[in-house]
């Protein structure tokens, strides 16, 4: 089993209600990261945020009304990951994820990411950099970016549609980061379908927009451009991973037409779907990646792990499972401004919870022996002495307990 790590740098207050200001939570993912390294942590995934959540709330279509707080402090990954490798020697740098509809959208993020990539090679470091990329989760990060419904058509066909235009953002990300002279030409055309859409009523209120009842519908490109090429062109490809954000399976096969990409998926997942993915990707992955693995697609998830010593076992279970609780509980207050306990619960159903043992226990139970496990400890917890601890217990006890369970089964 494969262990990284991933760093949410999120702004927001814990259970007792402390915001620590921008400095001190930068300081603490620096200070995560380090210890990451020398534990031997595999690669190092910072959640990317764009815009701030705080100020959405007065947007006339908040997405998230009552967040408090910022849901990310990392709006620029290339920059990070850069001060990220300079501070580290053995961990490899990842995003989790860049969108590629925001910051100037997806040649501005190629070019960015190509940049990065020189910079890696004119320092003579070899790791690689990880690149997550997705349409983002936050609709609202996109918006001023043009990321809108330009006329009724796409108004009444909208989020359908914003899947679409990730399709037509990806191809142009992907084949410029591969080299390509491109033009919006011979980028992949939209034509909406009864297949698009979730329902027959969806679809008929698309028609009746269109003022037609047309079985397919062709949407104008959402970037128009004639060639272009990024620069620095010449970095070593060989350097950079590519990891697709989207559940979606067409979208999924859809990026690995153009180049190797793996995908995230969470540890909420249903047991089903992970395996229906990593059968779709044994069959679509590109071939210039080789051979499809278990380990590549991350599996984030939560861990509440306590070892302090001046509690027993039993009562260091006790601590962690309180600790979930108040986590997960602050969690839900600021996505939906009510503590749900019934999503309380679930969630931390889904999370690594407890002592050494327990811990090491739920992950021979729940993953397969070739997973890349995601582990997120800073998730609403601004100690960060108690979060370097807990991750130094997860790798100097946990992950060894892991193998040895594993070789006696």
């Amino acid at each position: 089993m494969e262990h990284d790590i991933f760093f949410s740098i999120s702004q927001t207050p814990d259970a007792a209600g402390h915001i620590p200001d921008e400095q001190t939570m930068l300081q603490n993912y620096f200070q995560q990261l380090e210890v990451a390294d020398e534990l031997g942590f595999g690669v190092g995934w910072i959640a990317q945020a764009h815009l701030s959540t705080e100020t959405q709330k007065s947007n006339s279509k908040p997405v998230v009304p009552h967040w408090q707080g910022e849901v990310g402090l990392c709006t620029d990954f290339p920059q990070l990951a850069m001060e990220s490798f300079r501070r580290t020697t053995n961990i490899e740098i990842g995003s989790a994820v860049v969108s590629i509809l925001a910051s100037g959208g997806p040649i501005a993020q190629a070019e960015r990411i190509a940049n990065t990539l020189q910079l890696l090679a004119v320092n003579n470091d070899s790791r690689k950099l990880h690149v997550g990329f997705s349409a983002g989760r936050f609709e609202f990060m996109a918006r001023p970016y043009g990321i809108v419904p330009r006329n009724p058509v796409e108004e009444a066909a909208w989020p359908a549609l914003r899947g679409q235009i990730f399709l037509e953002a990806s191809e142009v990300f992907l084949r410029l980061l591969r080299g390509d002279v491109v033009n919006s030409d011979s980028i992949r055309s939209t034509t909406l379908t009864r297949q698009n859409f979730r329902s027959d009523e969806d679809w008929q209120r698309v028609q009746e927009a269109n003022g037609s009842d047309d079985e397919a519908i062709s949407i104008k490109r959402r970037y128009v451009f004639e060639d272009l090429r990024i620069v620095p062109n010449t970095f070593d490809r060989n350097q950079l991973v590519l990891v697709a954000g989207t559940h979606d399976p067409n979208a999924q096969t859809f990026v690995n037409s153009i180049l190797p990409v793996r995908v995230f998926n969470l540890s909420i997942t249903q047991p089903e779907v992970i395996e229906a993915t990593h059968d779709r990707m044994r069959s679509c992955f590109h071939a210039d990646g080789g051979e499809w693995k278990r380990s590549y697609m991350p599996r984030t998830s939560f861990v509440f792990l306590n070892d302090e010593p001046h509690l027993s076992a039993e009562e260091q279970r006790a601590a962690a499972h309180r600790e979930a609780d108040e986590a997960l509980g602050a969690y839900w207050n600021a996505l939906e401004g009510t503590i749900d306990p019934t999503k309380v619960q679930n969630a931390a159903q889904n999370a690594l919870i407890g002592n050494v043992e327990d811990v090491a226990q739920q992950l021979v139970g729940r993953f397969h022996p070739d997973d890349r496990v995601m582990a997120w400890f800073d998730f609403f917890n601004h100690d960060s002495d108690r979060v370097c601890r807990n991750m130094q217990a997860y790798m100097r006890k946990v992950a060894p307990r892991v193998e040895e369970l594993l070789r006696g089964a």
